[in-house]
């Protein structure tokens, strides 16, 4: 297994109650091109070290959601577990992409683990 390394943001999400109204919130207070659709794509922007993208999308429960990339995704959901968290999704398969699974931390904040 390669070494250790810090786990990076490699992509987010926000849930809105009004997805239209963070919309334009979001595009305005930080000049961000958001796409038409269910899921609005953002685009990476200018000047970031690394390109991430995130997305708006409808949702009963407002928060915001990041996914942070992994080693190996059984030993991190366990570790998860042992330091006080716990899964609310099993590991899935993207078609075609990542495989990925939904942690809480202890307070009960989602995070989503890609391994890819």
């Amino acid at each position: 297994m390669a070494e250790d390394w810090a786990r990076p943001v490699v992509h987010w999400d926000i849930q809105a109650r009004d997805a239209a109204k963070m919309r334009a919130f979001y595009s305005q207070m930080f000049n961000w091109e958001i796409a038409d659709g269910p899921i609005m794509q953002i685009g990476p922007g200018i000047g970031a070290p690394e390109q991430i993208t995130g997305h708006i999308m409808q949702s009963a429960t407002p928060g915001i959601t990041l996914y942070i990339q992994v080693l190996d995704l059984g030993a991190s959901m366990a570790k998860a577990e042992q330091l006080g968290g716990s899964i609310v999704a099993q590991a899935f398969q993207i078609p075609d992409g990542a495989t990925i699974a939904g942690i809480a931390d202890p307070e009960g904040n989602r995070l989503v683990l890609v391994q890819q």
